[in-house]
């Protein structure tokens, strides 16, 4: 009787877990059942497919639109579990469809966000983004951008200069974002590249019902990729997230705290018990991909105490692990019956479906600061939050951004927000120059009334340049935000040991194979070449002995033998020139030196007070 209860109250999912393909196939075509019903343990029937191994079912879910974006209780998506299977062919059907429904979203959700804002007031504004961060090597390198945007009618336009991080350095351009509605379901996409005048222009349209998800079936290296890497998840656990007036006065009780900012009177909040976990499974890795992993993710002395605890966790479906992993893969070792799993009041313990699942968890702690605005003349639904949705696709800045400012905040307009992006990072968002009331701005006429500020803008601001180069295709500027967080935060470490800092002087040595910035040599670095070779020539050395400095050799090319100078010719004034000019280096190098040894004191001291605390 339990059995019949059970299967009456989880149709579909019953016939998951039988595999019952071909029913499940009949059943879906009736168009009776939720498909994304959630069942006692917190899986829809596509999680429950993918996590037992059910190809058959999972196929026929996706087929019928079964959601491939969706999240566990757990915060682990119908790919991640796809994933830690390790089959395949699995990891090709969720990815594909997964890919499929992701562009299918988009192709829908631009135009709508662009209808949207039609409906709203034009109006042109400024976006300060700030990166800073509390470790001084890391706060001397965070750049700054500040995002122009332009609002008329259902056409949207932001331009930017901080393209990114790549390559372990910031990226900087000169770029421009031009979002138009081009039909009823239809949207025109400009990615304008004002340092090589090109533009690059992709239309996008609502895809028709008879298309096929196979245009998006991932490469065999595609799939490879993923079952050789660890699964990672990222969130912000919102449970327990409060928000309190900030107090001002000497012992922080007396009132609360206003500030203004740009002009404005703001009433200054914090955001308390805010947590971001960080989760990554390797249950789906050969011993070499863990062993490789774990090398990559080990901690470095700057690591441990960048603020974020580390737990570890292995769990198992059974009893007997070893029995559920010698020969071949048991997606339910523990024998679950599917009565016991279907049941709202039996408790399973430690005991799930799915292979046994080797999980470490990352959980930072954290603060956020809001400054909000009551009479700020923009709605942060009608206006802001459409374009945030726009940048959030493609910039992961933009998607913490929007997964911070859809949270209940108090009442206002957030002028100025302080948020973390990375274990070491937050950005400070300031919003300005509203209807270009502060400065001109390019395209906008302030139009100002006793009641109000609004402003005109031309249409000549959402054409791209005609003597721009034109390119289209399907989207090869995006990037994918898969484990954004850990790869962002990997450069910036890499960064400050492969490249120094944005402040950090050019050696002489360093001088001696290029110019400042890294262009052609200016009128000083070949004096100070010159300089170099001639002491080395001095020395009874040539040029082409200056790898005998260690480790010069891996980095940088010797210089070519240099011809000594007629005798005679070099007058004494030049002479002095060349001795001053070593002097001068030397004692940049010392400076460097010493400066050197003091910022690794101070991250000593940092180091041995964070190990205190903890």
């Amino acid at each position: 009787m339990a059995a019949k209860t059970l299967k009456d109250e989880f149709p579909i999912h019953w016939l998951v877990w039988h595999n019952s393909f071909r029913e499940l196939d009949a059943e879906l075509e009736k168009k009776l059942h939720d498909i994304e019903l959630v069942d006692p343990r917190g899986r829809t029937p596509l999680h429950l497919s993918v996590t037992l191994g059910n190809l058959e079912s999972a196929r026929v879910l996706l087929r019928h639109g079964a959601n491939a974006n969706a999240e566990n209780k757990g915060y682990w998506s119908a790919l991640h579990e796809a994933v830690c299977t390790g089959d395949p062919e699995m990891v090709q059907l969720v990815l594909q469809y997964r890919d499929f429904q992701r562009y299918s979203k988009r192709t829908i959700g631009v135009p709508d966000l662009l209808k949207k804002l039609q409906e709203s007031p034009d109006f042109y504004v400024e976006m300060k983004w700030e990166f800073t961060s509390w470790v001084p090597l890391i706060s001397r390198m965070c750049p700054s951008d500040t995002y122009k945007v332009w609002k008329k009618g259902s056409s949207v336009r932001i331009d930017t200069t901080l393209l990114g991080f790549d390559n372990m350095t910031w990226q900087r351009g000169s770029r421009s974002y031009i979002f138009k509605v081009t039909g009823d379901n239809a949207a025109s996409i400009m990615e304008v590249d004002h340092d090589i005048h090109e533009v690059y222009q992709e239309t996008i349209r609502v895809l028709p019902a008879t298309a096929d998800s196979s245009v998006m079936r991932p490469s065999e290296d595609a799939v490879a990729a993923r079952l050789t890497s660890p699964a990672c998840t990222t969130y912000i656990d919102t449970d327990r997230i409060s928000f309190e007036r900030s107090k001002s006065g000497i012992w922080g009780w007396r009132s609360d705290k206003t500030e203004s900012v740009n002009g404005y009177e703001c009433k200054v909040f914090t955001a308390n018990n805010v947590e971001l976990v960080t989760k990554t499974r390797t249950e789906h890795l050969a011993a070499k991909d863990k062993v490789k992993a774990k090398k990559s993710s080990s901690k470095t002395p700057l690591e441990s105490f960048l603020g974020a605890t580390e737990e570890t966790m292995t769990t198992t479906t059974s009893s007997n692990s070893l029995d559920a992993m010698s020969t071949s893969i048991s997606y339910n070792p523990g024998n679950i019956s599917p009565e016991e799993y279907f049941s709202h009041v039996i408790d399973l313990g430690d005991k799930d479906i799915g292979r046994p699942i080797e999980q470490s968890s990352k959980v930072q702690k954290f603060k956020a600061s809001l400054w909000l605005c009551e009479g700020y003349p923009l709605s942060l639904q009608e206006q802001v939050i459409p374009i945030i949705d726009l940048m959030a696709q493609s910039n992961a800045h933009f998607a913490k951004l929007r997964d911070f400012i859809t949270l209940q905040l108090p009442a206002g307009f957030p002028i100025k927000i302080e948020i973390p992006l990375f274990h070491v990072l937050n950005a400070r968002i300031t919003f300005g120059n509203i209807q270009a009331s502060e400065q001109e701005a390019r395209y906008v006429t302030t139009v100002k009334t006793p009641e109000q500020i609004t402003c005109s803008i031309e249409e000549e601001c959402f054409n791209a340049p005609a003597s721009y180069g034109r390119l289209g295709g399907d989207g090869h500027h995006e990037r994918l935000r898969d484990e954004d967080d850990e790869l962002l935060q990997f450069a910036i470490q890499q960064s400050l040991v492969e490249q120094g800092t944005e402040n950090e002087q050019v050696t002489f040595y360093e001088a001696l194979n290029k110019g400042k910035d890294g262009g052609p040599m200016e009128d000083e670095d070949k004096m100070l070449q010159r300089a170099i070779a001639a002491s080395f020539q001095s020395g009874g050395m040539d040029g082409s002995e200056i790898t005998a400095n260690p480790g010069f050799e891996k980095n940088h090319r010797p210089l070519p033998p240099q011809p000594r100078p007629p005798q005679g010719l070099a007058s004494e004034e030049e002479d002095d020139q060349l001795r001053m000019i070593l002097e001068l280096s030397k004692k940049e190098q010392e400076e460097e030196e010493r400066r050197r040894k003091e910022e690794e004191e101070e991250l000593q001291k940092i180091l041995e007070l964070s190990l205190m605390e903890k």
